[in-house]
């Protein structure tokens, strides 16, 4: 499943629920990220113990806790400023 569809998984559940006890219940559960998988288990077991009041709470760490292959190119960014003294590529003219 998609890290955006987990939202359902979490509301049945009885609350608050500890990282212990949504490990358990839903710990084996991979979620697709766009280089790879995780489970639920891991991304959860990486933030600690913790203790979740609802659904949301639970999705947003879920969000927060997923690593590098939820993400495209890693250190890359286009924004990104030259330090001061150091020159970006010349100008072109079209």
């Amino acid at each position: 499943m998609r890290l955006s569809e987990t939202a359902h998984m979490f509301v049945d559940h009885r609350y608050p629920a500890t990282t212990t006890e949504l490990i358990a219940a839903y710990g084996d559960s991979e979620i697709q990220l766009q280089n790879g998988t995780e489970t639920i288990g891991d991304i959860l077991g990486r933030l600690g113990e913790e203790t979740f009041d609802d659904p949301a709470a639970v999705r947003d760490a879920l969000m927060g806790g997923v690593s590098h292959k939820a993400i495209g190119r890693r250190f890359y960014s286009d924004r990104d400023q030259y330090t001061p003294g150091e020159h970006g590529p010349d100008p072109v003219s079209f």
